[in-house]
């Protein structure tokens, strides 16, 4: 195996290259996971409250899953072929508009699948020919779970921003991804530390939610908050914690005030926290070390 990837392995241009085009290609699949997941647990959904209060079985829907249907233009509905598909040029090429009718296509898509090509390429860098440690498939394979975790991260931020919710789905599957990847060693990380982290993680934002709300009477953020945080720590340990929460909680200072200033959002409208916690887990990944640093005793800002 280690001879057949050694050409990638040691070239480190290479592996970033081809880290970025799998991020790109993977970040065009975000996008489907974005719009589509909410939708497949909205049906899931009615399903189980008919079958709770004993309804009539709806008439049968168009099969609705990640793969099912193809791609399709939401205002005309003609299907989007391979060549007007690919990451990015794609959508440059057609001036941002679908080649059948001509209504624009949001720019959100292809900087979402650019964003995750950069950072999947950047994945690459840090944690591979950054490293200077290159040569082994173990390389590789802290490389792909560096990943993993940003695309996870990319997901949840977008599906959080959209519906404010966090799905168990994609939470519950990166806590356990994360005490894997403690197991074996890829990152610093250590089990009982992963195991500390997914705990601390979760108590933490549980303890300030019944608080506020003891306090104020009212939800001051959703159990898929104390997850996704459960599974930070899982990956990035529990000493990370701290860090991961002064982040998420500057970002989302910085940010909610600006999308309120720009009266993007209204005062009164509840700002999902999950998009914060993602970003300051993608931040902590990649230079924790150096942001700790920054608040360690006799480094203050």
């Amino acid at each position: 195996m280690d001879s057949i990837l050694t050409p990638l392995l040691q070239q480190p241009a290479l592996l970033v290259g081809a880290m970025s085009v799998l991020g790109l290609l993977v970040g065009s699949f975000l996008n489907v996971v974005v719009h589509r997941l909410p939708l497949m647990m909205e049906r899931e959904w009615k399903q189980e409250c008919r079958s709770l209060l004993e309804l009539p079985e709806a008439a049968p829907e168009p099969p609705l899953d990640l793969v099912r249907p193809r791609s399709r233009c939401p205002a005309c509905a003609a299907p989007i072929g391979a060549h007007d598909n690919v990451p990015v040029l794609s959508w440059l090429l057609l001036r941002g508009r679908c080649r059948h009718c001509g209504v624009a296509i949001g720019a959100r898509y292809p900087l979402v699948e650019l964003f995750t090509g950069l950072v999947t390429g950047y994945a690459a860098w840090h944690f591979g020919t950054a490293t200077g440690d290159l040569g082994s498939t173990a390389v590789l394979l802290r490389v792909l779970a560096a990943a993993l975790l940003c695309w996870y991260l990319i997901t949840l931020a977008l599906i959080d921003y959209d519906t404010k919710l966090l799905p168990d789905s994609l939470t519950q599957p990166l806590l356990w991804a994360g005490i894997i990847v403690a197991f074996f060693g890829l990152f610093a990380t250590s089990l009982e530390a992963a195991v500390l982290g997914a705990v601390f993680g979760y108590l933490s934002l549980w303890s300030v939610y019944w608080l506020f709300k003891l306090v104020t009477g009212k939800e001051g953020m959703g159990f898929g908050d104390f997850k996704l945080l459960a599974a930070l720590g899982a990956w990035l340990g529990w000493q990370a914690l701290p860090v991961l929460i002064l982040l998420s909680s500057a970002v989302g200072a910085v940010l909610g005030i600006g999308l309120i200033a720009t009266g993007l959002v209204k005062r009164s409208e509840p700002i999902p926290f999950g998009p914060y916690l993602a970003l300051a887990g993608i931040i902590t990944l990649f230079w924790g070390d150096a942001v700790g640093n920054l608040f360690a005793p006799g480094r203050g800002l």
